[in-house]
């Protein structure tokens, strides 16, 4: 059936459409009320004036489309496809990050507390999400501080004949290890972190005073202190709690500039009354857009469309739709998140608005208020948003250099950092086929390059072409120096490599007592980001990041500094094994000659006299016929004479 005769034969019912161009991928996805009248009106010249519709349909082929029972399937469906196709005309959320939960892994044996971004049907309980997303670093410190639970990688799945450093500096009551604590002591430690991250003070409260008693009355003193302390770290932040609470609902507040093709927008996260974080957007390059051309119920009102369009009536074409890119933006952030705020305020109305807060509302389980508000308070919120938008746009597209603390709060956002990076290190290997295998490590320190403090090594334990195993020899030097000499540790380890690399130094890291150091590797030509307990959520940041950038530039440094290191080894090996060559030369009398002369070179300038000074001299009457074979009929008789 010819491809235009088939778009006017689609059912009348609710559903989602795919454009598919000549080799088959999908390149729009879009849903409809009433497929026929949708899909047709794509037909306009109205719409293929606009410069994304047109486009769109002289590379369409072929149009699919999937039936459902109502327009909130259709949304969710519609949704879901784009994430998954990715089709380049549609509006794609390329910035997936998403907030923190705290993570109890309730269903291990000794379960452990993690922060995570992603929700999985693992057993574990979640609680969240955190705003701003260092929060819930900060939670999961303080139950790490006060109920001993640890985040740590080790197995506790069996027992280990040591514990690690967490247990000796008090962070951990010591799982891992056979008798250092017994499963009542852990599981009741498990119930206080869970009645901590519920909520549920008074209940702690409760619990931990009539421990309190007990082990006073058992005159176990310390014990006892203990559980003092955690009352009073527990009261205190019922306390501040019930300070910062307001009447006001959690509320998300958008506001957008659009320029030039590109877009920034901003959301400002509101809870109890304040704003406690603001997230950004950007789009490069955006195609125009056009809302669709009202639905044509009929062939006849389809031509008389067509006609009107002709004649100049219809809506100016190539103008930026806000309503329908809101539409787009809201569907791919909230459809498929745990939790949805109850009032979401963005500055244009469209559609499918009052459809998407309905299904939101069955999704989350509460009423969703979804609000294009034009005055008054709401408003005055939505245009604080904008021009913090049009900032954004400012810093992101007229290449203003953001400052050190924005990119380090970046960073520490990106790489789930705990706090603000002050110090990287960076390791990179290199050889050619296994031969003269070096490694460098460079430093990053308060926003620059730190020549001082480079480092090089030479992998001694690895013979052949083994990169994980040189990395682990590598760090594994470094660090139990760091801890011989009682130093700090950065504030992120990078290495230069894939997986591999990282999980070589994640181990050696573990082995020393480093289990909750931050480490995190960039792999080569994808130039995605892997972090050290959450592998199988690579970080891919926009090429145009400053945070990108920055990691890219340390790596490069250290690449370069180890390919500068590498070079100069291979050829102090290639200019030494040349001696070697000489007839009467071994590795003894070749280390004489350059420790006296200081480099091949000077032994090649040296005179006769000076070589026979060092060396027997008919060893050096070789060396000199050697580096100057068309002159031996000029070699000074103090040689030649025995």
């Amino acid at each position: 059936m010819d491809f235009y005769e088939k778009i006017r034969t689609h059912p009348t019912q609710p559903g989602v459409y795919l454009y598919k161009n000549a080799e088959g991928t999908v390149i729009y996805v879009g849903k409809a009320g009433n497929l026929r009248s949708r899909v047709r009106s794509y037909l306009l010249a109205a719409s293929q004036a606009n410069a994304k519709t047109g486009t769109l349909m002289r590379e369409a082929v072929d149009l699919e489309y999937i039936l459902v029972a109502n327009e909130m399937e259709a949304l969710a469906l519609e949704d879901n496809l784009i994430k998954q196709k990715k089709p380049r005309f549609n509006i794609l959320l390329r910035d997936d990050k998403t907030y923190p939960y705290v993570k109890l892994t309730l269903g291990d044996r000794h379960p452990k507390v993690f922060v995570t971004r992603r929700l999985r049907k693992d057993g574990a309980a979640y609680y969240g999400p955190y705003f701003p997303g260092n929060l819930a670093y900060r939670v999961v410190e303080l139950i790490h501080r006060s109920f001993l639970i640890p985040s740590c990688k080790v197995d506790l799945s069996r027992y280990h004949p040591r514990a690690c450093l967490q247990y000796y500096i008090h962070r951990c009551l010591g799982p891992c290890v056979k008798e250092l604590t017994t499963p009542e002591i852990y599981a009741g430690a498990v119930k206080d972190a869970q009645l901590f991250l519920e909520g549920r003070h008074a209940e702690l409260e409760k619990s931990l005073y009539a421990r309190m008693a007990a082990a006073a009355e058992a005159e176990q003193f310390e014990l006892a202190a203990r559980y003092r302390d955690l009352i009073s770290t527990v009261h205190q932040l019922e306390e501040k709690q019930r300070i910062a609470t307001a009447d006001q609902d959690d509320a998300d507040v958008f506001g957008y500039h659009y320029e030039a093709g590109s877009i920034a927008a901003n959301l400002f996260h509101i809870r109890n009354g304040k704003i406690v974080d603001r997230r950004e957007f950007f789009w490069e390059d955006l195609p125009e857009f056009l809302a669709t051309p009202t639905d044509a119920e009929s062939d006849e009102e389809l031509e008389s469309i067509q006609m009107d369009s002709a004649e100049g009536d219809s809506p100016a074409a190539q103008v930026f739709d806000a309503g329908q890119f809101f539409s787009a933006l809201l569907k791919q952030l909230y459809i498929d998140q745990q939790y949805v705020p109850r009032t979401i305020l963005v500055p244009v109305d469209f559609e499918d608005r009052e459809t998407l807060a309905h299904l939101l509302a069955e999704r989350s389980g509460h009423r969703v208020e979804l609000a294009a508000p034009q005055r008054g308070d709401k408003r005055s919120l939505i245009d604080l948003a904008g021009q913090n938008a049009k900032q954004s746009y400012t810093q992101r597209f007229r290449v203003l250099e953001p400052s050190r603390k924005a990119i380090q709060e970046a960073l520490a956002d990106a790489l789930m950092l705990p706090d603000l990076p002050k110090r990287i290190e960076c390791f990179d290997i290199s050889h050619i086929q296994g031969a003269e295998t070096v490694a460098s490590m460079v430093v990053w320190e308060d926003g620059a390059m730190k020549k001082s403090a480079y480092r090089k090594f030479q992998v001694k334990t690895v013979t052949g072409v083994d990169d994980f195993a040189s990395m682990r020899e590598i760090v594994g030097r470094r660090y139990k120096r760091v801890l011989d000499e009682k130093g700090e540790m950065p504030s992120l380890i990078l290495i230069d490599g894939g997986l591999g690399q990282l999980s070589s130094a994640a181990a050696v890291l573990e082995e020393l007592g480093f289990t909750s150091q931050p480490l995190a590797s960039i792999a080569k030509r994808e130039e995605v980001i892997y972090v050290h307990g959450n592998e199988d959520e690579p970080v891919v940041l926009d090429r145009r990041s400053p945070v990108l950038h920055l990691v890219q530039m340390i790596r490069d440094e250290s690449h370069r500094f180890a390919i500068g290191y590498h070079r100069k080894r291979r050829e102090m090996r290639d200019r030494d094994s040349e001696l070697l060559e000489i007839p009467g030369v071994g590795a003894g009398t070749r280390q004489r000659l350059l420790t006296h002369f200081g480099s091949l070179k000077e032994v090649q300038k040296a005179t006769a006299e000076s070589l026979a000074s060092v060396v027997p001299k008919k060893t050096a009457q070789a060396i000199w016929n050697h580096f100057h074979p068309s002159d031996v009929s000029t070699l000074p008789l103090v040689v030649l004479k025995q």
